[in-house]
């Protein structure tokens, strides 16, 4: 269940519910399935725009989702210290607790519907892993990992880290109270929430409970992603069905439509979806590893750079091993 929710959702600001006949409802161009594999030092995610063209995910790059996973005593993992340039990391923890801490001296902990905000930039070193105390307990662990493309303007930008605690995240809902939606980032429908991003996008996290229905109002020049984290609905206004684990990705228009099956699996009371989009880059991708940049060589030069140290070092109070 994910941390961050109210009691009576009819007590948060509503979104507007669109006119019918002026609202031009996307279409779902594809639904895409994640695979599921092993990150960092061996905990389980789905790659969530696996399948999905690049120019469809501008200006996103790369998604896992991590967990939903119920950890024993001493088997929650997490990444070794590693390099980034050219992007930005967003990590959303859904329930659970992870440790960050980088080069420039940002850090702390990401637990319980908090946002980690990393600004890669022209390099920076980072580690994130459970604390020590969920090492040894055990515990539930799921959230997100959005990777964020920076146009090549912004790729040399100085590094920069946000802490968004779980309650600063703007919450909203839909008009008859079905949907609860936390909005992360960007504004969604006249809502802003609390990041601060270089590329224009949007991210919201939405709750829909058995049998409700979100029309969400998006920006025409935005692309949109719908990601189901849990739970079994339709997006579209045909009611394409999707489930657990499945990406959707939209066509033009000015809204997006989500719909919560009635009937749901016990362990997914409800369907939850992260709703993102953002204002297309269109400019050459290059990726390898932990590098997001526009040609080849600045891939080759960004290697040659962390072996000689110019990424940033490794702070001397440093977490892990």
């Amino acid at each position: 269940m994910p941390a961050v929710t109210v009691e009576n959702v009819l007590t948060l600001p509503q979104i507007p519910e669109p006119d019918p006949a002026a609202t031009a409802v996307r279409p779902v161009t594809q639904i895409a399935t994640a695979p599921q594999g092993l990150e960092g030092e061996g905990f389980p995610v789905r790659r969530a725009f696996a399948g999905v063209a690049q120019p469809e995910l501008d200006p996103f790059v790369h998604m896992d989702q991590m967990g939903e996973v119920e950890y024993g005593p001493g088997e929650p993992k997490g990444t070794p210290w590693h390099p980034h340039r050219g992007f930005e990391t967003v990590t959303y923890m859904i329930d659970g607790t992870f440790q960050h801490q980088d080069s420039i001296g940002g850090g702390g902990l990401i637990a319980n519907g908090a946002t980690q905000w990393m600004t890669a930039g022209a390099g920076i070193l980072h580690i994130e892993r459970p604390p020590d105390d969920l090492i040894a307990s055990g515990g539930l662990f799921h959230g997100i990992q959005l990777w964020v493309n920076l146009p090549a303007a912004d790729k040399w930008v100085a590094p920069r880290y946000q802490d968004i605690a779980a309650q600063a995240a703007a919450l909203v809902s839909s008009p008859d109270g079905g949907a609860l939606i936390r909005i992360i980032a960007g504004e969604v429908a006249g809502h802003r929430g609390p990041g601060v991003t270089h590329t224009p996008i949007s991210l919201a996290h939405a709750t829909l409970s058995p049998g409700a229905r979100l029309v969400l109002p998006w920006p025409t020049s935005f692309n949109a992603l719908v990601y189901v984290l849990a739970g079994q609905g339709t997006v579209g206004n045909d009611r394409r069905p999707i489930h657990t684990g499945q990406l959707a990705v939209h066509g033009p228009g000015d809204a997006l439509v989500v719909g919560a099956d009635v009937t749901q699996e016990s362990r997914s009371p409800n369907l939850d979806v992260l709703i993102l989009g953002g204002q297309p880059i269109r400019e050459p991708v290059a990726t390898y590893g932990p590098f997001v940049m526009n040609t080849r060589d600045e891939l080759a030069q960004a290697f040659e750079d962390f072996h000689a140290g110019k990424l940033g070092t490794i702070p001397a109070d440093h977490i892990g091993d």
